[in-house]
């Protein structure tokens, strides 16, 4: 038996993805056939729009980043939901609430099979909350399922001569993504700087994939070859 922590970037959840519905029903396959396998994951969900829009409408009058963060915190916590009565209505043994913290989901993944969470607190991204939880539940890796298909030295939307990697270590990812600092309310990484200092110092490997493309958050799931980043611990 093996755990893993899945983060699914909230992007993954945009209702203009036309096949939202599709992958929704890939990603609950791709579940229970993991549970059916006997392992146990754990799935951190960010908050995607919802979150970047309630914080661009809320920063117009409040200027504290704790308060501003506690929005994108809510959007996240409803996007686990999606996913929780997904995985519920399926039958997949998924704990019956969102945990509030990583060691509430350390508990709750000794009872259940699967559980599902967004943000915790202020300062950490759902990132951060993934690999924190990872270690803290002796998972063997986390991965990291966003809408980019690998980690490149540079923005590829603004540098197109960005170099995408196969594989990196942990250190050379903190290299990319820069130092272990929380850049505000609502902004936006391959991977959080936070999350992956937690990781270099817990030598936690992660994979970094295209999650839009379920069939890749499966092959990583059943430790077989994937198009994305492998970072080694």
């Amino acid at each position: 038996m093996a755990t893993v922590v899945l983060a699914l970037g909230g992007s993954l959840l945009r209702p203009e993805v036309e096949e939202r519905r599709d992958w929704l029903r890939e990603f609950v396959a791709i579940v229970r056939d993991r549970v059916s396998s006997g392992d146990r994951i754990a799935v951190v969900v960010g908050g995607g729009a919802p979150a970047r829009e309630g914080i661009e409408i809320a920063s117009h009058s409040i200027d504290d980043i704790e308060h501003l963060d506690r929005i994108g915190i809510a959007a996240t916590r409803l996007n686990a939901t999606i996913i929780r009565e997904a995985l519920a209505d399926d039958g997949i043994p998924v704990s019956g609430s969102i945990p509030r913290s990583v060691e509430e989901a350390v508990v709750d993944l000794e009872r259940r099979s699967v559980v599902v969470m967004g943000g915790t607190v202020p300062g950490h991204t759902t990132d951060a909350v993934a690999i924190m939880l990872a270690v803290n539940s002796g998972a063997r890796k986390c991965v990291i399922a966003t809408n980019v298909a690998k980690v490149f030295s540079d923005d590829p939307r603004s540098n197109p001569d960005a170099e995408p990697f196969d594989c990196l270590t942990l250190d050379q990812l903190q290299e990319i993504v820069g130092p272990p600092e929380h850049k505000g309310a609502g902004s936006s990484q391959v991977v959080d700087p936070v999350g992956v200092d937690v990781a270099v110092k817990n030598s936690m490997p992660l994979d970094i994939l295209d999650g839009r493309d379920s069939g890749k958050i499966r092959k990583s799931l059943e430790g077989e070859e994937f198009e994305g980043t492998i970072v080694e611990g």
